[in-house]
């Protein structure tokens, strides 16, 4: 890693490191001329250290990897909603998971960072040794180096009460109606998200949902078999159609979302939410196409709030997020007509929901170039740019959300 950066820097080339791929889009909007793409997807070990309840992490490795690793001690990760997604882009943009509500995001339980910078040099960053880079690459993203392995908080968690309650579409506005006013005081031991899916018609999905557009919800909660019931009882007083909420092992809520694995094309949008009122949920319900050829795999809406609404103690510059709920919309991009249509119905959907919008970004959601300013509060990001300043000075790293330097203005593209 070293020597490549140093090699490129030399020459004048920029370096855009990548693992899995995902969220490419924006870094593909820049232009990547005179830009090696530099691949960590080889380097996927994990080593646990159950007495520290610790795990080290290779920059290319998947959330499996780590899951399959910390498992055997009775320990789980602030993993995400799939089990390819890659740890080191997900947890350096934020982290949203189903332990979030009550642990927060994965970013502000990572405790260093083994990063190559401009120079060449392998740092670490923690709270002792560059505790400006540990504070800038903990919800700053990927434009401070290459982060070749992060160590990581894992958490005593072997099962938990998780599942999905499915409803047919037409169900949706009594569904969404309820579940938006229960989502906003239910305790922090819970993390779910309401979805509209319209299900390919597909053989290898379960007869009873292809090819239809369904309402669900999913999550999981932290607690006991007897907790789970009472929190889920007013969701399931309105009579899904599958329920299948039960103890689980922890592993599985990996796969809990049912997100596609492997390489898929993609194109969303994303928005985050002050309040989910009436006519907010008038304007969503009323954009969200649905039926045979709706041009949506889907339309969301996770619950933040609890330990996400709070600044956590000693987060990077990611504490809190500024909202009640994030929405994301998106679709299948096979074709560039269906990627096309896909990313104009989720436009659709983002821009009836602006006037209920809290002003502030989830990078991680944002498929498509995004202000990145929106992402942080105004100090905050002239200290992300002053410290991108310090570590890349001539601009070698490229990242799919770029922190521009001091002296470069912080476009939306950017």
């Amino acid at each position: 890693m070293s020597r490549v950066v140093r090699t490129a820097a030399s020459v004048g080339l920029h370096v855009a490191p990548q693992s899995t791929g995902h969220n490419a889009a924006p870094l593909a909007a820049q232009g990547l001329e005179r830009t090696v793409l530099l691949r960590t997807s080889t380097m996927r070990a994990v080593t646990v250290d159950p007495e520290r309840r610790i795990a080290r992490i290779e920059g290319g490795a998947l959330w499996q990897d780590v899951v399959d690793a910390a498992a055997p001690h009775g320990l789980a990760a602030l993993h995400g909603s799939a089990p390819d997604v890659g740890v080191a882009g997900y947890s350096l943009g934020g982290g949203i998971g189903w332990y979030a509500r009550r642990l927060g995001m994965a970013t502000n339980s990572i405790t260093a960072a083994e990063i190559v910078t401009a120079d060449g040099a392998l740092v670490r960053a923690d709270r002792r040794n560059h505790p400006d880079l540990f504070w800038a690459v903990r919800g700053g993203g990927g434009s401070f180096g290459v982060v070749v392995a992060i160590e990581m908080r894992l958490y005593e968690i072997e099962d938990a009460y998780a599942g999905m309650l499915v409803w047919d579409v037409s169900e949706a506005e009594r569904v969404l109606t309820t579940w938006a006013d229960w989502a906003v005081g239910a305790p922090d031991a819970v993390t779910t998200s309401f979805r509209m899916l319209n299900v390919p018609p597909l053989p290898d999905v379960p007869e009873p949902l292809r090819g239809r557009s369904i309402v669900v919800i999913d999550g999981a909660v932290l607690g006991t078999d007897e907790e789970g019931e009472r929190i889920l009882a007013r969701l399931r007083a309105l009579g899904p159609e599958i329920d299948t909420f039960g103890r689980v092992p922890a592993p599985s809520l990996t796969r809990l979302h049912m997100d596609p694995e492997g390489p898929t094309p993609f194109t969303g949008e994303t928005t985050m939410l002050r309040e989910l009122t009436p006519e907010a949920i008038a304007a969503f319900l009323a954009t969200v196409p649905t039926g045979p050829g709706a041009p949506l795999l889907f339309a969301e809406l996770r619950q933040l709030g609890g330990a996400l609404g709070r600044r956590a103690e000693g987060a990077g510059v990611l504490p809190r997020l500024d909202g009640a709920f994030l929405g994301f919309a998106g679709g299948m991009a096979l074709t560039p007509q269906m990627g096309a249509a896909a990313h104009a119905a989720a436009e659709g959907v983002v821009a009836a929901l602006a006037p209920w919008s809290s002003g502030s970004t989830y990078l991680n959601f944002a498929e498509t170039s995004a202000d990145v300013r929106s992402a942080y509060p105004g100090w905050s990001w002239l200290q992300l740019k002053g410290i991108r300043s310090a570590y890349d000075p001539t601009g070698v790293f490229v990242a799919n959300h770029r922190i521009p330097r001091l002296w470069e203005a912080g476009r939306p593209t950017a």
